[in-house]
């Protein structure tokens, strides 16, 4: 395949990356200077080489919410700070079943188990770990999708048990460059999420790791991260755009202001495919509040070909109907490869449940995928 854009750095980069050649730090910083009218139709033809023109879909459920011990200035979970979210202790499973059923209805095909706290500890808390394992049983035995998990911080053995027990992706987020993460983070260090990936993938599962954009962060430490991701080793690259929470160090030190672009965002994402050719580039939290709504497709046409449908950890998404349109609108399909299902259906379940909303003059939506948030913000979505 040739592709060329006119635009020497961005020609090169493509063929480089078609040709099986991994780019490193200097192509990143290059790239990420080029103009967006050159990167992102380069980046959706690696893209299109190395996929296959489907959007991947996953959901979430907040398992475990607030009074986490950990101060990550973003996050609206933390005991640190006052933002006023419901708290509650791990979900019963039936509820975590509830929860992955109405995904797995929705088009996702893998859902993942999340909790806010450092880490759920086997020795600590072994009453909690059980029932995360029966929560994980359930829905692997129950349903179509595939499980994931996000549980914070993990041992060896306990990764080992994650593995065994089916999980498919362990999330684990970097949020951002090494440089950068101390001033986002001070009760754990960077090195601390790179081992949990490594005890991750080391046990057998696949990883998905991200960032969370327009925290303050300059573009230098944008593709720094997604260095530390190749590294690492990664198949899942979530890009979550910051949405300030009321409370946090972010959301008191930004406001309303949005800190990144929507060139920056899309930018972001088209040199992420670049650099992650073969990863699943997801679109995740704060992309509602951050692009327009006739700007949400942009993202795949630009390198993405991943997205998180349904709920948010505190925030709540839009519906599953819309995110397929917004699929559609860019040329692509959803994935149906693990959950068959008819994309048609749910985007009529999704126009019937808002006409009888408005009817109704009930001002909330209907319960999407996860079906846990509240009223509050978390950028951090998968």
């Amino acid at each position: 395949m040739v592709y060329e854009t006119g635009n020497r750095t961005v020609d090169d980069a493509v063929e480089r990356v078609l040709a099986g050649e991994r780019l490193d730090r200097r192509d990143g910083l290059a790239l990420v200077a080029q103009p967006l009218s050159d990167l992102a139709p380069a980046a959706d033809a690696v893209r299109a080489h190395f996929g296959d023109d489907t959007v991947d879909a996953c959901s979430i459920v907040n398992a475990k919410a607030g009074n986490c011990a950990e101060d990550c200035g973003f996050c609206a979970q933390s005991v640190h700070f006052d933002t006023g979210i419901d708290t509650y202790g791990f979900l019963d499973p039936d509820e975590i079943l509830a929860a992955a059923k109405r995904a797995e209805r929705d088009g996702a095909q893998r859902f993942g188990i999340v909790v806010a706290e450092k880490g759920v500890s086997k020795d600590q808390r072994p009453d909690e770990w059980a029932e995360v394992l029966r929560a994980i049983r359930l829905v692997r035995d129950e349903t179509d999708v595939e499980v994931d998990a996000s549980l914070g911080i993990l041992t060896r053995e306990e990764a080992e048990i994650l593995a065994e027990e089916g999980i498919n992706h362990y999330n684990h987020n970097i949020e951002t460059s090494p440089r950068y993460f101390p001033e986002i983070v001070d009760t754990h260090r960077f090195e601390d999420r790179v081992k949990t990936l490594e005890r991750a993938t080391d046990a057998g599962m696949d990883l998905c790791a991200g960032v969370i954009l327009g925290m303050g962060e300059a573009p230098t430490d944008r593709v720094d991260a997604a260095i530390a991701l190749q590294e690492i080793g990664i198949s899942s690259l979530p890009v979550n755009v910051l949405n300030p929470v009321a409370g946090t160090p972010l959301g008191d030190r930004f406001g309303d202001s949005p800190q990144i672009t929507t060139e920056e965002i899309l930018t972001t994402i088209a040199v992420y495919r670049l650099l992650h050719p073969e990863a699943r580039v997801r679109l995740t939290g704060g992309r509602e509040v951050n692009l327009d709504p006739d700007e949400q497709h942009r993202p795949f046409e630009a390198g993405a070909d991943g997205i998180l449908v349904g709920d948010y950890l505190t925030t709540s998404g839009q519906s599953p109907g819309e995110d397929i349109e917004v699929i559609e609108r860019a040329g692509l399909a959803p994935n149906t490869a693990v959950n068959e299902f008819d994309p048609e259906s749910v985007k009529a379940r999704a126009e019937m449940e808002e006409r009888e909303r408005v009817e109704d003059g009930t001002p909330e939506r209907v319960e999407t995928a996860a079906g846990t948030a509240t009223s509050v913000g978390d950028a951090d979505g998968e």
